[in-house]
Parts: C-alpha cells; sequence; structure tokens
C-alpha cells in the first residue's frame, strides 16, 4: 500500500490501467510508477488481468442486459413485491391444484428450474464476469462475512464452497432479486483469469441430480437440493464445468455426496 504522501492514489491507479485517467494526471502516474517497481508490477497484473477477462468475455459483454436485472426494473419489482403479497398467497392455493395434477411431470423433470431459474443465474453470470472492479459486493477476502450476510438475506445456510483444489479462488458476493425472495451469487476466477459464478435461491421442487444446460458461450449445471437451488454457470466446457460444478455439489449437499451427474 502506498504511505499517506503519495499524490498517487490507489483508485487512480485502477483508472489508470481501466483507460479512465483524467489527462492531466496521466504523467504524474507515470512517474510515481517508474519510481516504484512494487506498484508497477501491480497495475502490470491488473492490466494482464483484465485484457484476459475482456479476451474471454468480450462478446457477453456487449450483449444488452436482461431487462429482469436492470436496476428501475428491480426496484419497481421490489414495490410490486409487497403489494402483491396477499394476492399471491390467494393464488397459490388457486393454482397449487392445478400445479400438483398437471405440473408434476414437468417439475420433476426439470425443465422449469432448467429454463427459469437458471436463465436468470446465467444472465447473472454475463453481467457480472466481464466487471474488472466491481464484479462484487463484499470480496473473497471478507468471506465469513460474505456467507453470514447472504445467509442471514436468504434464510438458510449458506456456504461458499472451497474449489482452490481445482484452481479457482472466490472472488466475492453479491445479492440478487430470486424467483420467490432474495438469491445468493458467489464468484470464483481460475488462474488465466476464467470465471464461474454460484447462484442459490429457494426452490420448493424435488431433489435432482446435477442437469446441464448450453446456452452457446455459457453453460450451466443445477440441482436442487433441501429445497434450495443451485446454478453453477461459466465457459461452455462441459467436462470442466462438470468437475466444478461437481466439486460444489459435493460439498453443499446436505447428506454428503452420491447423486453424480446427467
Amino acid at each position: 500500500m502506498m504511505d499517506r504522501e503519495s499524490p498517487v492514489t490507489e483508485d487512480e491507479l485502477h483508472a489508470f490501467v481501466d483507460g479512465e485517467l483524467p489527462a492531466d494526471r496521466q504523467a504524474a502516474v507515470e512517474t510515481w510508477l517508474a519510481a516504484h517497481p512494487e506498484d508497477a508490477a501491480r497495475v502490470s497484473t491488473w492490466r494482464a488481468q483484465s485484457e484476459s477477462i475482456k479476451a474471454r468475455y468480450a462478446g457477453i459483454a456487449l450483449e444488452p442486459v436482461p431487462a429482469r436485472l436492470e436496476l428501475a426494473r428491480l426496484r419497481r419489482l421490489e414495490r410490486r413485491w409487497t403489494r402483491a403479497a396477499a394476492a399471491a398467497v390467494i393464488a397459490a392455493f388457486l393454482i397449487g391444484g392445478l400445479l400438483g395434477w398437471f405440473g408434476r411431470e414437468m417439475v420433476e423433470g426439470g425443465s422449469v428450474l432448467g429454463k427459469t431459474l437458471t436463465t436468470d443465474a446465467m444472465d447473472a453470470h454475463k453481467l457480472y464476469v466481464v466487471e474488472v472492479r466491481h464484479p462484487v459486493e463484499v470480496p473473497g477476502a471478507e468471506a465469513a462475512h460474505l456467507v453470514q450476510w447472504l445467509s442471514k438475506r436468504l434464510g438458510y445456510d449458506l456456504r461458499a464452497p472451497d474449489l482452490a483444489a481445482i484452481g479457482l479462488k472466490l472472488v466475492g458476493g453479491r445479492l440478487l432479486p430470486g424467483p420467490s425472495g432474495a438469491a445468493g451469487f458467489l464468484m470464483y476466477e481460475g488462474p488465466s483469469g476464467e470465471r464461474f459464478t454460484l447462484y442459490s435461491a429457494r426452490w420448493d421442487a424435488p431433489e435432482t441430480a446435477l442437469r446441464y444446460r448450453d446456452a452457446g458461450q455459457i453453460a450451466a449445471f443445477y440441482w436442487v437440493d433441501s429445497n434450495r437451488a443451485y446454478v453453477m454457470s461459466g465457459p461452455a466446457d462441459r467436462d470442466r464445468l462438470r468437475m466444478i460444478a461437481q466439486s460444489a455439489y459435493d460439498q453443499l449437499e446436505t447428506r454428503g455426496p452420491g447423486k453424480g451427474s446427467s
């Protein structure tokens, strides 16, 4: 870290890497880096990481933000959730019987989860993996606080799988709107900058094994355990993604490993 008298701040170093530094500060930062090799090395590392992420996710970064994740829309949805609470209870009684009768096969077969929850999870993945400076709300260095905070908001004990053995470190996480309340979102990163995300939310459905969904450049493995749904999203390398999802599954599954994948 830089001393208190330094004319160059950490934010300015990040802005220098991102090409957002004001022109009148450019020379000062370059002079500082020439005299401080440790900061120059950090800047070089950040720049390499940024280029790696841009190269890997360039196509995704150009895609429009999904409507369900737009801030204004989320605020409107939050207000609607409060106003519609009573109506939702009544509707649940009305449609519950029909869903149980006609929709049992569809839910157990995973099509609702595969097409609805995984869409939300992969949209969030595409939105945040391209971020260099702000991919998460709480960094991985504060993992204990992150897990405690998300668990409180989700209403169940959320764990952050330890994926270090397969080369992934926890970048951090954030809170997102889910299908019936809050959803937790954890991000992991590999040594070459590839990123994987684990999305978790309440989901009242029978337990499932790992299931696969491919959506072009992005794919996901998803499963349900104890009324909690999990979606592991990442680059569409099925074997690599299966290995990562299986590791998370084995750590999160409440009665230990054993169901495998499909």
